[in-house]
């Protein structure tokens, strides 16, 4: 398991492009954290890694954002609001996982049992004894 520690908003976004290009198609990225924590900051890193430069935001009503224009696509998930798993299979989640694109997935934790088994996890937590910014990313399979 990687461990980060952050201390800013703008640490957390570098730490995520740098994860980003090491990214290739067929990975499935699963952060989970809080609400807050940063994971819409993470995602724009991990955007920005594979080359995307159009504004991101966190798909929250729409569940899946799609990023073209990188050096490989990104599907970009929240599915916060996501009431059942088999809502999953309209957005093409099966076909993105282990596809031509890497996949992004906010509250992936909800969503568990239809993970890959080779995802990658990324926890966001903080620590206000250590600052208001800080973050703990710790990322494994």
């Amino acid at each position: 398991m990687e461990i980060f520690e952050s201390y800013s908003a703008e640490a957390t976004y570098e730490y995520a492009r740098q994860l980003a290009e090491k990214a290739s198609p067929g990975d499935v990225y699963c952060l989970s954290g809080d609400l807050g924590v940063g994971k819409t900051i993470f995602a724009k890193g991990f955007g920005a890694g594979l080359g995307i430069k159009e504004a991101m935001s966190s798909p929250t009503f729409t569940i899946v954002q799609e990023y073209d224009e990188g050096r490989i696509p990104l599907y970009h998930y929240d599915v916060y609001r996501v009431g059942d798993v088999d809502e999953m299979e309209e957005t093409g989640f099966y076909e993105y996982a282990g596809g031509d694109g890497v996949v992004l997935i906010e509250w992936a934790e909800l969503i568990c049992d239809i993970i890959p088994e080779n995802a990658i996890w990324i926890s966001i937590e903080k620590d206000l004894e250590k600052g208001f910014d800080y973050r703990l990313i710790k990322v494994g399979k």
